[in-house]
């Protein structure tokens, strides 16, 4: 397990703390929605138009499109302006922050999700794991596949790398529901303007961006 304990294991965790803070404020505070991923938006977008409701489909295919250009953008970005997609995460994963505290409440519940849509679409991107594993850092699904995986490997040959792995991927899941945690308490405490309390968590994520590039720097063959 000592494998993964280098910088860019420390900024998966920080990153996967700011993903399970937005995922749990978008609950608490809008639609009681994961704004997070596409696969609830597409289905809901379905049935909005089997149902034949225009203002529900417009809505639907506005949080897809916003979702596509934050992906888009972590290539786009580099290529036209030469700005590192990685250091833009936390300016953008801040950014929604800062919005989402300022919206009024007249602002339509699903409409309030399209900052966290555009940011945690941005933040997968340009981070799709650490230590060698795929590893989302903005919802829990296959982490917890991959642990449950890495432990029913170990039961059965008695491998101990497996055990690095299941620790990797049970790490994940533990900062992303600490961070779901702190939305919590922040929303109860603050109300909307909870979402504020996000940026100490993304400044985190900041610093250790700042402190895998360090260690890349010093060490160019690493892995």
């Amino acid at each position: 397990m000592k494998e993964n304990l280098k910088p860019d294991f420390y900024r998966h965790l920080s990153l996967s703390a700011v993903g399970g803070f937005f995922g749990a404020y978008a609950m608490l505070c809008h639609s009681d929605m994961l704004a997070s991923a596409q696969t609830m938006n597409l289905l809901e977008l379905l049935m909005a138009t089997l149902r034949g409701e225009p203002r529900a489909i417009l809505l639907h295919v506005g949080a897809l499109l916003i979702y596509v250009s934050g992906v888009m953008l972590t290539v786009l970005l580099p290529h036209w302006l030469g700005i590192s997609a990685k250091r833009a995460v936390p300016v953008i994963d801040a950014m929604a922050a800062i919005i989402l505290g300022l919206l009024p409440d007249s602002v339509f519940g699903f409409v309030a999700l399209y900052p966290i849509f555009f940011a945690m679409s941005f933040q997968w991107s340009a981070f799709s794991g650490a230590r060698g594993y795929s590893s989302s850092s903005i919802f829990s699904t296959n982490n917890t596949k991959q642990a449950s995986l890495a432990v029913a490997e170990f039961i059965s040959d008695g491998d101990r790398k497996h055990l690095g792995k299941a620790f990797f991927f049970v790490m994940t899941l533990l900062a992303f529901h600490a961070g779901a945690a702190v939305s919590f308490f922040s929303v109860r405490a603050f109300g909307i303007k909870g979402a504020w309390c996000n940026l100490l968590l993304i400044g985190a994520s900041f610093a250790a961006i700042l402190y895998e590039e360090r260690a890349a720097a010093l060490v160019p063959e690493a892995e």
